[in-house]
């Protein structure tokens, strides 16, 4: 298997106290070949390509998406093109690299759009040449992929409605006499966040809880801290944040000791395994954007064998508490917990 990329980064994560670090490598492409897989995962025949654009590689997120492209591609034995966008607000640039790729000689292609409709274009030279397209993690809309004449061969990613309800729910049990709460999102309309803050709004219902203020800090640690610290001065009474990413919720965090308020005002988000571990977030619900991305690379391989792919799967996710915290590092990039992966199966008929 080789890999070509746009860009290789050498990202480090620290996990608590101590440095994770993850080093990708990459090499040309050549001609995918059938063969067995270490993991069992049966064979695959040869395919050809498969090209991938995902969102941008400065988030740590959409680099574990990454790894997992290039693992499944490892194990399964094709190759794989992927290619990044800029940063996350690269919407442009995102499009004019699935154009480039449109083509091409691909066996199939994954999407990972910045907005719902950014990727259209391409999707619609895709479609047009009949090549399957698998869309992972945030979807494209409904109303653009008809615009675009294409049918997507399936969606893959977070149920972020239910992360954000079951981060709330736990709220409850953390401060049962509810009290008046913030939310911090990503980008102004991106649908992601909006689901995680809808998610939480619809859990806070039972709770108790006021939402007094929601404002978006555009994915990034030092504009939620200043965000945060603004909300702080104006809500004296605030008993708590949610936060649509760990990132964000960092910076939080950092707001939230710097008024010298960590013990009385909660920290609460989606994704933040390390944090809960270090003590700066109080409980997240993580997501795995590395199974997202070796689902995807899965889907599209089954895809251009012939196969008929369900139409959406929900990847897991697992509520993180101080109690369990250290598993879920111990077993990150994966779950603590095993999961189904329906593509595996395709591939093994």
């Amino acid at each position: 298997m080789k890999v070509n990329q746009f860009r290789r980064r050498m990202p480090t994560f620290v996990v608590a106290a101590s440095a994770l670090a993850l080093v990708l490598t990459g090499c040309s492409n050549s001609a995918g070949s059938a063969k067995s897989t270490d993991s069992g995962e049966g064979e695959v025949a040869s395919i050809g390509k498969i090209a991938a654009v995902i969102k941008g590689l400065d988030n740590p997120f959409f680099q574990h998406m990454e790894s997992g492209i290039i693992d499944s591609a490892e194990a399964l034995g094709v190759d794989v093109e992927i290619q990044a966008a800029q940063d996350i607000t690269d919407t442009t640039g995102q499009a004019d690299r699935l154009s480039a790729l449109a083509n091409q000689d691909y066996a199939c292609f994954v999407v990972n759009p910045i907005s719902g409709n950014n990727l259209v274009q391409g999707i619609a030279q895709i479609a047009a040449s009949g090549v399957p397209i698998v869309n992972i993690d945030n979807p494209v809309e409904a109303e653009a992929a008809e615009a675009a004449g294409a049918e997507l061969a399936t969606y893959i990613g977070t149920d972020n409605v239910a992360a954000g309800e079951l981060v709330a729910q736990e709220l409850a049990g953390l401060l049962p006499d509810g009290g008046k709460v913030a939310a911090v999102g990503g980008i102004a309309g991106d649908v992601t966040s909006g689901q995680r803050i809808e998610g939480f709004e619809n859990g806070l219902a039972a709770g108790g809880f006021e939402l007094v203020q929601t404002v978006s800090a555009n994915w990034d640690r030092q504009e939620a801290l200043t965000q945060a610290a603004a909300i702080l001065q104006a809500n004296s009474d605030l008993v708590a944040f949610f936060v649509a990413n760990d990132d964000m919720a960092m910076g939080v965090s950092r707001a939230v000791q710097d008024a010298g308020l960590r013990e009385t005002v909660k920290v609460v988000s989606v994704d933040g395994i390390d944090g809960v571990a270090s003590g700066d977030i109080d409980l997240a619900v993580a997501q795995y954007p590395y199974v997202v991305g070796k689902m995807g690379l899965d889907a599209c391989a089954a895809a251009a064998a012939g196969h008929e792919l369900p139409s959406a799967v929900e990847t897991p996710i697992a509520l993180i508490t101080s109690d369990n915290a250290q598993q879920a590092q111990d077993a990150f990039p994966e779950p603590p917990t095993s999961y189904d992966n329906p593509f595996l199966e395709l591939l093994k008929k």
